[in-house]
């Protein structure tokens, strides 16, 4: 077990956030580092305004476009309830909450709760410095630009900027779609 293992997939039964330009990347990652063991679905709710769609061929690599159940909420209020009430349910194991305010903690603290009561994990996509402090862990989520012609696009940087858990720590990865998997790849691999 590497120390990126015991930080990635995050903990269980907890509310996590991420923010950055790879935030959805990092999304999709833990969904289908989770999805061999998931016997349900992932519930990905998002507030309706926001005209972006989630192309399954953009994330198919990932996840099984099967695995993804998209919910709609007319508002950020409406996103928090029902993300709230999928993660009390125990019927999904991850639920991906796409926000564009920031979680009161009161809020925050109630998705801990709901996490906990159904053994589920629940993951905020938010713009930078709207986390939550009831949050467990905190990432952010960055690609990392390669000039050279053979460099792969699923470089990433992710860090660690809140853990309750105590350690923070940053990491070069990328995306291994056939095991589904995420791998650290050091510096000098990426020359």
């Amino acid at each position: 077990m590497t120390a990126f293992d015991s930080h990635f997939p995050p903990m269980n039964s907890r509310t996590h956030e991420v923010c950055g330009p790879s935030a959805h990347a990092f999304a999709f990652a833990l969904a289908g580092n989770l999805s061999p063991t998931l016997e349900g679905t992932v519930l990905w709710v998002r507030e309706a305004w926001n005209g972006a769609q989630l192309n399954p061929l953009g994330f198919e690599s990932y996840l099984n476009p099967q695995q993804l159940l998209i919910a709609q909420a007319p508002s950020h209020v409406d996103a928090l309830a029902s993300a709230e009430e999928a993660l009390r349910s125990g019927r999904v194991a991850l639920v991906v909450m796409e926000l564009s305010q920031p979680i009161g903690l009161t809020e925050g603290r109630r998705l801990q709760l709901a996490a906990q009561q159904g053994k589920a994990m629940g993951l905020c996509v938010l713009p930078e410095g709207m986390g939550s402090n009831a949050a467990q862990s905190r990432w952010r989520c960055t690609p990392i630009f390669d000039p050279s012609a053979r460099a792969d696009s699923t470089l990433q940087k992710w860090e660690i900027i809140k853990n309750k858990s105590g350690t923070l720590k940053t990491w070069n990865v990328k995306w291994d779609a056939q095991t589904r998997r995420i791998n650290v790849v050091s510096e000098t691999a990426q020359r």
